[in-house]
């Protein structure tokens, strides 16, 4: 019974870190830009959650309430004045922007906060559990895993039974072909990358009420983000989920052998699931 409780938190940790990976792998699967600021923009949205929070004495979920429209203009800004402008066939530009911006927020974040472990304030949700037979659950992973299933289905059925979906499909699939028409590729990667934060800003909330953040986490985030994203299968957001549990259930096995092995079984596991599938568990057919 041991186990199955391992494995089981271990699936509800995937939810978290499906929610780091789901921003990730839109902008991806949309306009094939690998983010390296990615898990510095998530650690920019908890602080911003903190300090609504700390100045309007919002609770955590409505302060991220009004987070993500704030986030969105923001991701929607980053990318129409700057990263669109390093978009084309070659990847290193994109890279070294991304990279110098996650130095850039880091800093930024060091000299606003300080080095200091903050954490959102906890409530009774916070630490409340419910029974599943002998195992006890935490109401708060159980919200994090369906908040996590819960974005996945939101963005297929955007991509999937939407007009913008459309456009985003098309765009993904042909920018060129798509600007003729009528679509305005750079107008449609701007708004991919805002609602990629408005992820961000879900993943914050939960990391935030889940552990304490400082302005140096964002590259340990990323890793498992990348991670997650990979062993899905690029631009798959279900595979993407998917690779979220994998991480998390190989880090609380190793946990439960050896509380030392947490993070290096789940970057085994990745290893590993590459070694079989290099190109993830459910690859675009296109990739």
């Amino acid at each position: 019974m041991i186990w199955v409780d391992t494995i089981i938190q271990g699936i509800l940790l995937g939810g978290l870190y499906a929610l780091f990976a789901a921003g990730l792998s839109l902008v991806f699967g949309i306009m094939r830009l690998v983010n390296l600021a990615h898990g510095d923009l998530i650690v920019m949205g908890t602080y911003l959650i903190l300090l609504l929070v700390t100045l309007l004495g919002l609770p955590p979920f409505l302060a991220a309430a009004v987070a993500m429209p704030v986030m969105f203009c923001l991701g929607w800004a980053l990318q129409k004045f700057l990263l669109n402008r390093t978009l084309g066939d070659d990847i290193l530009p994109p890279l070294l922007v991304t990279f110098g911006l996650s130095i850039a927020l880091q800093n930024a974040l060091l000299e606003t906060f300080s080095a200091d472990s903050q954490r959102l304030p906890t409530s009774a949700l916070t630490t409340a559990s419910v029974q599943a037979g002998p195992i006890s659950l935490g109401v708060m992973p159980l919200l994090t895993f369906a908040s996590a299933v819960l974005v996945i289905i939101a963005l297929n059925q955007l991509f999937y039974r939407t007009e913008l979906g459309r456009a985003f499909r098309a765009t993904s699939d042909d920018a060129t072909t798509a600007s003729l028409m009528g679509i305005k590729p750079a107008n449609i990667f701007a708004i991919a990358t805002g609602i990629a934060l408005i992820i961000v800003t879900i993943a914050a909330l939960y990391l935030g009420l889940r552990a304490n953040f400082d302005p140096n986490i964002g590259p340990a985030r990323l890793i498992y983000a990348f991670e997650a994203v990979i062993i899905g299968g690029l631009g798959s957001l279900w595979g993407t989920l998917l690779g979220g549990i994998i991480i998390g259930v190989a880090q609380t096995i190793g946990a439960a052998v050896n509380p030392e092995w947490q993070i290096l079984a789940g970057h085994i596991a990745f290893l590993l699931v590459l070694l079989v599938r290099p190109r993830g568990l459910f690859p675009r057919a296109n990739d």
